[in-house]
């Protein structure tokens, strides 16, 4: 029997067009020969539509809209799809997590997701109710069991551990499954590129049955799907790989020698397509076709520039440098290397015009205030905002989408500025440690076989240039160790006792606890960043802003 792993990229919310898609891809899985064809979880909305879902008239659309689809696709190809559908039941949650088997134009059953996670980036369980009954769908003698995403990850002996009292696969297994399906939304991160493959191996062995995994693919707001579906035999091996990072529709026997899509090598690789998709998809549904960011010569601004090319094509991509009377001759000069390597538009706006003016008014009112302190950052500050200022008139002007360019480590420790370089419609590098900034970069110009990124920018002392000689050292650890720190802290979760008990100097790690602790607040202004990892600061990390336990 040949099966179609159908991987869409959807758009949250827009019902007409993932239906649209679903029955493209459906007809052409039924053309190629596909029997049966699997779409990924809340392929008809999005994953995920979040507190659209308690919108009455969005659930009507979208049960109107599963109806349609039922009798749009080839009568003679079974699609699974999945949707939200209503409970109908007064107790409890008012909505399932499904999946719609669509055979002979009608809706012919419904199986809804066991396992709600509610961890880390996922709230589940606070629109849906969890499922129960059977899980099996029969088609020309082969029973395919079916778990949706988070009904997988819960194998005491493959996850080492537990979350749920309950094992959708194994029920699946004990009900008489064939083939296990999981039909997923599983959001990329560096972890699961090569774990997921991994768990879905561990599964097949475990229960000596095939297993398909169809993902979504695509981005929506701060999350990033890979796709990466692929197809496993009963003794691990891979059968069957689609694509990673696009769109694809993988038509295969259930058997060794389906076809297989190159995968990216590394974490770098990985990361960075991850990226570009994620810039991509973000500025498309948002409406806007063009990007700006501020290009100071640095590392963080070179790389975001490199992945908004990727996203959105050079001519689409405004660097703009805006030196002040801090900034190095190299820096510019470097910037301006990196916009002709990238065939971007490079505009030089100098700051000094706005921040002597700015600095004169304000010298009274802040001599009132009484002898500046000791490391009085004021200065600093009023030039990163006028920066901002700056960016933010273009961005308007252009109809652009403003790209921050800040990066995991500073946003850490508060290394950026309120209103100024933390402004931004979105994040690009807010889940990327410095360290690990620097091996994307380099992964940049191993990929185009030349320096894009100048090998000054990788090389010399990092540095703001909001005073003079200034490097970012001055104030932090070196970023081998900070980053070692951090990663521990705030990835790890591991508290300062234990990290120094790995050999790490203890007023280093006390100063950057403190630094990680009192910089809460900051974190809570960030526009959306992009997660590539499994602790990213946002909507996965919900630490009180007033408190006072110390890591």
């Amino acid at each position: 029997m040949k099966i179609a792993l159908v991987q869409l990229n959807p758009t949250v919310g827009d019902l007409a067009g993932n239906a649209a898609a679903i029955v493209a891809h459906a007809r052409r899985a039924h053309d190629e020969g596909a029997r049966v064809a699997f779409f990924a979880e809340l392929a008809v909305t999005g994953y995920g539509p979040r507190d659209l879902l308690e919108r009455p008239a969005f659930l009507d659309a979208v049960e109107a809209t599963c109806a349609e689809l039922a009798r749009a696709l080839p009568p003679a190809l079974v699609c699974l799809v999945g949707a939200p559908t209503r409970t109908h039941d007064p107790i409890g949650r008012p909505l399932h997590n499904s999946v719609l088997v669509l055979r002979d134009g009608r809706i012919a059953q419904t199986i809804h997701k066991r396992l709600l996670p509610t961890y880390d980036v996922f709230d589940e369980d606070r629109w849906f109710e969890p499922g129960a009954g059977p899980a099996l769908v029969e088609v020309d003698g082969t029973r395919f069991g079916i778990t949706i995403c988070e009904d997988a990850w819960n194998d005491v002996e493959v996850m080492r551990g537990r979350r749920y009292r309950r094992d959708p696969v194994a029920e699946v297994v004990a009900e008489g499954a064939d083939v296990i399906v999981n039909l997923a939304g599983s959001p990329f991160t560096r972890a699961k590129r090569e774990g997921r493959p991994a768990l879905m191996s561990a599964l097949a062995r475990a229960h000596g049955r095939p297993v398909v995994l169809v993902n979504q693919v695509g981005a929506h707001d701060d999350l990033i799907f890979d796709g990466a579906s692929l197809v496993v035999g009963p003794d691990g091996a891979a059968w069957a790989r689609a694509a990673a990072f696009e769109e694809d529709l993988l038509v295969t026997e259930l058997a060794p020698g389906g076809p297989a899509r190159v995968w990216p090598e590394s974490d770098e690789a990985a990361v960075l397509d991850a990226l570009a998709l994620g810039v991509r998809d973000y500025a498309r549904r948002c409406g806007l076709k063009k990007a700006i960011l501020g290009l100071s010569g640095g590392i963080d601004s070179a790389l975001v520039a490199c992945i908004a090319v990727r996203a959105l094509g050079p001519e689409n991509v405004l660097g703009v440098g805006m030196p002040s009377r801090y900034s190095s001759e190299g820096s510019v000069l470097d910037a301006r290397a990196l916009a002709e390597a990238l065939g971007i538009a490079f505009q030089l706006v100098p700051i000094e015009p706005l921040f002597a003016p700015y600095a004169g008014v304000l010298e009274g009112p802040l001599a009132a205030l009484g002898p500046t302190p000791a490391e009085d950052v004021t200065f600093e500050n009023l030039q990163a905002r006028l920066r901002m200022t700056v960016l933010m008139a273009l961005a308007n002007r252009a109809s652009a989408l403003l790209l921050n360019t800040g990066n995991k480590s500073e946003i850490a420790c508060g290394y950026c500025t309120l209103y100024g370089d933390m402004a931004g419609g979105l994040s690009v590098l807010a889940d990327l440690f410095k360290t690990f900034v620097y091996r994307v970069s380099r992964e940049v110009n191993r990929q185009a076989g030349r320096a894009v990124i100048p090998e000054s920018t990788l090389t010399k002392p990092p540095s703001a240039e909001l005073r003079p000689d200034q490097t970012d050292q001055d104030s932090l650890p070196p970023y081998d160790v900070l980053d070692a720190i951090l990663e521990r802290l705030v990835e790890g979760q591991q508290g300062s006792a234990e990290i120094v008990g790995l050999g790490f100097d203890p007023a280093t790690v006390a100063h950057v606890a403190r630094l990680v602790r009192t910089m809460e607040f900051k974190r809570r202004q960030l526009p959306p960043g992009l997660i590539v990892t499994g602790k990213a600061f946002g909507p996965g990390r919900r630490i009180p802003v007033a408190q006072r336990w110390g890591y």
